[in-house]
């Protein structure tokens, strides 16, 4: 044990892969899997992919979370998303040959499975039906970042690019025993200047609307848990 989470070193005796995407694999794809993947774990803040760097291969993502981000040439940086257990990282630089299109970093200690290049390619060209789960995975990263682009071009203010976060993260909310039936908990791990990257505005604005989504009574925030309180009045901030 590890990080407070138990490393699984074994894809075949994993409990929780038949919930993961690329991880629901055949009997036979899992063995040859289990053959070419090193297992890993990681500390908070530990860099898996750099943007543009040639691709080593691929991140199978087991327990932990991971963001995404890109830079521009002036070095302003933007959060894509964040990446949940079981997704595959560096998928499209890996299948295309292109370099890494985002830097990923853990939010947290996680565990990751290495595949490298030529053995993932290899793995596709042998397990065909694994082929259609990484054109899944691959529309699920084009429709995130679908997402966020409409979140960026057509919110209109601030308050409503983040209220539209909070609702977003509200789909997979905490199960707390002391929280109100009314209430929705949250476990936000992303620092106020990540989260200013996430919605393309200054750490010190999001600071100052979260101050105001908490006095108006739409927010309670302890730590890492936010608790949503009042629900109707972030939806109604959202127009788009």
């Amino acid at each position: 044990m590890a990080y407070h989470f138990q490393i699984v070193e074994d894809c075949l005796k994993c409990a929780f892969r038949e919930q993961s995407l690329f991880c629901d694999l055949s009997q036979q794809a899992l063995v040859r899997l289990q053959s070419i993947k090193a297992t890993s774990v990681y500390p908070k803040g530990a860099l898996l992919c750099l943007e543009g760097q040639s691709p080593r291969g691929v991140f199978v993502l087991c327990t932990g979370r991971a963001k995404l981000s890109t830079t521009s040439s002036e070095g302003k940086s933007i959060i894509l998303r964040v990446a949940e257990p079981g997704e595959v990282l560096g998928l499209t630089a890996a299948v295309s040959g292109s370099p890494y299109e985002a830097t990923v970093e853990t939010l947290e200690p996680s565990q990751a499975n290495f595949i490298a290049q030529s053995d993932f390619v290899r793995f596709l060209q042998e397990f065909p039906d694994v082929g259609l789960k990484v054109a899944r995975q691959l529309t699920h990263n084009c429709k995130c970042a679908y997402e966020e682009i409409r979140s960026l071009g057509l919110s209109n203010s601030v308050p409503e690019k983040l209220a539209k976060l909070i609702l977003r993260w509200a789909e997979h909310p905490l199960e707390l025993s002391s929280k109100k039936p009314n209430e929705t908990a949250l476990r936000v791990t992303l620092t106020q200047e990540e989260i200013a990257q996430f919605i393309g505005t200054s750490r010190e604005t999001v600071s100052r609307v979260l101050a105001s989504f908490r006095r108006k009574g739409y927010l309670r925030v302890k730590g890492a848990t936010w608790t949503i309180l009042n629900r109707r009045a972030l939806e109604n901030l959202v127009t788009t």
